[in-house]
């Protein structure tokens, strides 16, 4: 199993990616491929992802039953931690700051119940 999560991608990366993958929701593309078509899916994704970020995850026999890897510009980089990939969460200020509702604090939401 693939699993690929685009966000800020191209129209012609998503279009790229709906040759290959089932597009289940915005930006979120499944399939069954092996490690040589996967690497040249994944390889397209981080040439063409421009401002935006990706992250792809594929099953894999470890401890774990998958691997991970991202690119592009985003708060969340995988870590190895003794053999075990984990997400480490980078500074604030590692985000591109863009202007409009992006850059804008939104107000906490209350919890339920």
């Amino acid at each position: 199993m693939l699993v690929i999560v685009v966000e800020c991608a191209p129209p012609r990366l998503r279009g790229r990616l709906a040759v290959w993958l089932l597009e289940v929701r915005a930006g979120v593309y499944i399939g069954q491929y092996g490690r040589r078509v996967r690497e040249m899916i994944w390889g397209q994704v981080c040439a063409y992802i421009e401002d935006g970020n990706a992250v792809i995850a594929w099953a894999a026999p470890n401890d774990a039953g998958f691997e991970f890897d991202t690119c592009g510009k985003n708060r969340r980089v995988p870590v190895d931690l003794d053999g075990l990939r984990l997400v480490a969460f980078g500074p604030e200020a590692a985000l591109p700051t863009q202007p409009g509702p992006a850059a804008m604090t939104l107000p906490r939401r209350r919890g339920r119940g």
